[in-house]
């Protein structure tokens, strides 16, 4: 049984084996049942090696003992292998996020919240401003500086990007409406699909022609993205001046018909 290099080195990757490991695991695959002879020759893995690469992946879960003598192996199920796989990143995942929500319960917290205040007062707010690259950064700021709102937020985007997020939408919605944040949505696209939209909220949405993707908070805070390409990294712009914010909402809502 000839294996492709190409196969080996994804199947590696995706797994989290070394090279041996994945020439064994694959070799069980092929033949089913296998002693460790028989697994050395068909994965071309040095005898010698092959009992400790067998050992490992039984550990790890990959083959299992075959009852009886001689000693063989049995390669496990690929999709139990990946279900368990995803199970324990989940569960690594669920642990960190426990972790990282214990961190604002330390003093340590607490002197680099001091800090970052200390560090941002001497500024003049009208000059901050931040350049913000990748699709995950932009969405954790935003979802930062919507939650923050005070008063109104102005929302200018695509209808099939509220589609696409439409439970991280309606969370950040919810949130904003118990804090009686008043929410303005403007929406290019699909007048049907805005529709559907409208009644999912429950809220007037703007149907628009324009094609642009921007946030505005409290009239004080904007962040705009400038490109919208889906195969390109996503980059937006967040400023806080609201001298430019207020000229701009003015310009927007004049263009809106208000």
């Amino acid at each position: 049984m000839i294996i492709k290099p190409e196969l080996i080195a994804k199947i590696k990757d995706y797994f989290d084996l070394n090279v041996y490991e994945t020439k064994v695991w694959l070799a069980l695959l092929g033949k089913g049942v296998a002693s460790a002879g028989e697994v050395a020759s068909i994965s071309r893995v040095p005898r010698s090696r092959t009992y400790d690469v067998l050992e490992t992946l039984e550990k790890k879960g990959f083959t299992i003992v075959k009852l009886g003598k001689p000693v063989k192996y049995i390669g496990i199920k690929p999709k139990i292998i990946l279900e368990k796989l995803k199970s324990k990143v989940r569960k690594k995942a669920e642990e960190k996020i426990s972790s990282l929500s214990k961190i604002k319960e330390t003093d340590e917290f607490t002197k680099l919240e001091e800090l970052y205040k200390n560090g941002i007062n001497p500024v003049k707010k009208e000059d901050l401003s931040a350049s913000l690259r990748g699709k995950s950064n932009i969405s954790n700021y935003l979802r930062e500086i919507l939650q923050n709102t005070k008063k109104e937020v102005i929302i200018c985007t695509n209808v099939e990007e509220i589609k696409s997020k439409i439970k991280l939408f309606k969370q950040t919605f919810d949130i904003l409406n118990k804090s009686n944040v008043k929410i303005k949505i403007a929406l290019s696209g699909s007048e049907d699909l805005i529709k559907q939209i409208e009644k999912r909220f429950a809220m007037k949405i703007k149907k628009i022609n324009i094609d642009a993707k921007f946030f505005i908070i409290d009239k004080k805070e904007i962040l705009f993205y400038l490109n919208k390409d889906a195969e390109k990294e996503d980059v937006a712009i967040w400023l806080n001046s609201e001298f430019f914010v207020q000229a701009f909402t003015s310009l927007f809502e004049k263009a809106l018909g208000k």
